[in-house]
């Protein structure tokens, strides 16, 4: 890949991790628009991993203390990391037996095009959630979080959107909503680029480009992260449906009218 691909698919995945609008989405239809060549796992891999780097320098504190609290045995920190446990399941399962099947799905823009539209839509679905009040999930709360990042590995589906709008559809408060999806992000981000690494080769992306990848992805990624905190503060996390919507008919006008 040139410096400029590199450049813009790691700002791609950098704004679109964490906005409700589907990183996966955003890649797929950025690589076949630009005509990117498929198959750079490494390159995929390292991109993640910045984006990783900015949930950590994020919420670092909330997982610095939810270490220290597992150590000591305390009973909120204890049940944190059982439900986030419980919303680790339904991804790792859908990740490791379907693997094969959803990365068949980022050649269809199709495909990708559907799922940001039904991403759209759950977005604007949270425009009729009644303010929640609990600040971590129930056990099945938590369930229903996993799945919906199980549905994430679709391309087109935002994992951010799906799982932050099942949080507050489970009656957590949008704060903590957002801060169970992006601690859950975490095992999530670094499984996903273990098993990417398995099936990695031999790249044409050489070091140097790799290591710009990985700083533009992850400032790029806080930037975007910080952004999103703001929207849900101000209960507009509803609001990136249109960019969805708009994004879901584009790619399906081009991809009909081209096919």
């Amino acid at each position: 890949m040139t410096l400029l691909s590199v450049i813009l698919l790691a700002l791609i995945q950098g704004l679109t991790e964490f906005l409700p609008v589907s990183s996966s989405g955003h890649l797929a239809l950025g690589g076949l628009l630009m005509k990117v060549p498929g198959g750079d796992i490494s390159f995929e891999v390292v991109v993640h991993l910045g984006t990783l780097m900015a949930v950590l320098a994020v919420y670092r504190k909330d997982l610095t203390d939810l270490l220290a609290g597992i150590f000591r045995r305390d009973r909120g920190s204890l049940t944190l990391a059982g439900t986030l446990a419980v919303a680790s399941v339904p991804a790792a399962l859908a990740g490791y037996f379907l693997q094969d099947s959803i990365e068949g799905l980022f050649g269809s823009p199709v495909t990708v095009s559907v799922m940001l539209l039904i991403t759209g839509s759950a977005l604007f679905s949270t425009r009729f959630v009644k303010p929640g009040t609990r600040s971590r999930p129930t056990v099945s709360g938590s369930l229903l979080v996993g799945v919906s990042q199980a549905v994430a590995l679709l391309p087109g589906i935002s994992r951010s959107g799906f799982t932050i709008s099942a949080g507050l559809f489970s009656g957590i408060r949008r704060e903590d909503a957002a801060r169970f999806s992006f601690l859950l992000s975490v095992p999530a981000i670094l499984g996903a680029a273990l098993l990417k690494l398995g099936d990695s080769g031999a790249g044409d992306t050489g070091l140097p480009l790799m290591m710009v990848g990985f700083a533009v992805s992850a400032a790029t990624g806080y930037v975007a992260l910080r952004l999103l905190l703001r929207f849900l503060r101000a209960g507009r996390f509803s609001s990136f449906a249109w960019y969805c919507w708009l994004l879901g008919i584009a790619g399906l006008s081009v991809s009909l009218i081209g096919g």
